[in-house]
């Protein structure tokens, strides 16, 4: 077989100019969908080996590494990865559920396409087939490892208390004209080396089918090396744009959920309920089946096929909310409320109560006050104050980006010296907070760490898969970030632009 045939991938590198780069990949549906995820995985390899090394570098080369080697925790992951990828292959061998495991399958596939690419080693897996637990699985892992971290101990574990990642706002403009689909991620400044993907993956939805999966065409913001979002921004085929903040957990008993045979981890989980799912019901019922307790979320699906532009009345299905946390997920239909209100925003705090109470997020008020309550939260509060202000994608994208931390009441923090945060904003800035500052926990201290990029898309861009999308740390009401200039200057970034100044750019696509 000739992989070129199966496969073809393109990218195009405007990182210095744009903060993006850009990858197409695609697939003949001619040849079996096996062949079809290897060669997937070995054509964006091709393409994108020198973003892939570099991102490596910055982000992950250290992680149960020869250099940092915590041996104690790094035993127990690679024992739990080792058990789980065992556990993964019984099922695709007991032919149960063929839909969901066919879709595991050619998902591990690709990543093994993409290992074996970049290594240089192509050698199509006929039968059993072995992922390396610490290769470039460790890219596809990275939220789920915020968990196996605590979960199984890790002693020097990255997450710190209250540390948020993503903001996510849902705006129905006046009239109901238009849904605005709107995400910022929050993440370390050494993950910015970025790029928007388009997949078109003509699967099947089992081996025994004829009928292509609902998500074969997938448009999201990505990173290189990684075959799914991350930030967790999809645009898809079948209708649903699909997207989520992360909600964690804080209470130490759950932990005993996590177990690596029956689950599956998020990432594929997320991959396969955005190939099969054609509603956000079913999206929901999908993505919840093996629950692994770990990358915990709070999940928002879209359903453009069910949102009429202009109609008063309330549609059913355009908003399905779930949250997960281990041992329990929560899901319901939340379009009345996004109607009634105008808007639903997600920021990092569970909006259902069984769990929140559940998750720990009681005792954390209980400690720390407001900050951590769904309301009164100082994002709740931005967005519930802000929103008002949206008339057009202009304003959604200005208040995706807002952060006037040293003017704005709301961006003030009990208990910090000095008073203003610049981690209370709709996209966060901790470069700016003083080190010398006194915080009263460490998600408010300064850290390489804050809103990295803004997505948005609507019902008539996301007909094309097009979206407006801006990368690198806000620079609106505050000084644009600068690797020679910041406190980090010594954190490796390579393939960064120095001066992250871009502005938002319409993604297309031919």
């Amino acid at each position: 077989w000739d992989p070129a045939a199966v496969a073809w991938a393109n990218l195009t590198d405007r990182i210095q100019d744009t903060g993006w780069s850009f990858l197409e990949l695609a697939t003949s549906e001619k040849y079996n969908d096996s062949l079809q995820a290897y060669a997937a995985g070995l054509a964006e390899a091709a393409v994108s080996e020198q973003l892939i090394y570099m991102h490596w570098m910055n982000t992950m080369v250290g992680y149960c590494g020869p250099f940092k080697y915590q041996p104690d925790y790094c035993e127990k992951l690679k024992s739990y990865i080792e058990t789980n990828l065992a556990w993964m292959e019984e099922q695709m061998e007991k032919g149960e559920d063929p839909e969901y495991w066919y879709q595991v399958r050619l998902a591990l596939l690709q990543l093994k396409g993409l290992e074996d690419g970049y290594n240089r080693r192509v050698a199509f897996p006929t039968g059993r087939f072995s992922i390396a637990p610490f290769g470039f699985l460790l890219f596809q892992l990275s939220g789920d490892l915020e968990d196996l971290e605590s979960a199984l101990n890790r002693t020097e574990s990255e997450h710190m208390l209250g540390s948020g990642s993503c903001s996510a706002l849902l705006k129905l403009l006046p009239g109901n004209q238009e849904l605005l689909v709107s995400h910022d991620t929050w993440s370390t400044y050494q993950s910015m080396l970025r790029v928007i993907k388009k997949y078109t993956l003509p699967f099947r939805t089992s081996a025994h089918s004829d009928d292509m999966i609902s998500g074969h065409i997938q448009t999201f913001s990505s990173y290189p090396g990684t075959i799914f979002s991350g930030d967790d921004f999809y645009i898809l085929s079948s209708g649903l744009v699909t997207l989520e903040t992360t909600i964690g957990n804080s209470n130490a008993a759950l932990w005993k959920y996590i177990h690596p045979e029956g689950s599956v981890l998020e990432w594929l989980r997320n991959i396969v309920a955005n190939r099969l799912a054609r509603s956000g019901a079913e999206w929901a019922a999908i993505f919840q089946q093996f629950n692994s307790g770990t990358y915990n979320n709070q999940w928002m699906i879209v359903d453009y096929n069910t949102f009429l532009p202009g109609k008063a009345g309330l549609q059913q299905g355009v908003l399905t909310v779930l949250e997960q946390i281990p041992g329990l997920v929560a899901v319901a239909d939340k379009t009345e409320e996004l109607y009634q209100k105008g808007y639903w925003a997600s920021y990092n705090v569970p909006y259902f109560e069984q769990i929140f109470n559940a998750s720990g997020q009681l005792e954390l008020v209980k400690k720390y006050g407001d900050w951590f309550t769904y309301d009164k939260s100082p994002r709740a509060q931005i967005f519930r104050r802000n929103q008002t202000l949206v008339q057009d994608l202009d304003s959604m994208i200005r208040l995706m980006r807002f952060n006037d931390f040293l003017k704005d009441p709301l961006s003030h923090c009990q208990g910090c010296d000095p008073p203003q945060n610049a981690e209370n904003a709709i996209a966060a800035r901790s470069d700016l907070n003083p080190a010398n500052g006194t915080y009263p926990f460490a998600a408010l201290r300064q850290r390489s760490h804050g809103g990295t990029d803004m997505k948005i898309t609507s019902y008539a861009m996301a007909k094309g898969y097009g979206l407006i999308a801006a990368s690198g740390p806000t620079w609106d009401d505050v000084p644009p970030f600068q690797w020679s200039t910041s406190p980090y200057s010594n954190l490796l970034h390579m393939g960064h632009p120095d001066l992250w100044k871009f502005p938002p750019i319409k993604i297309w696509w031919d």
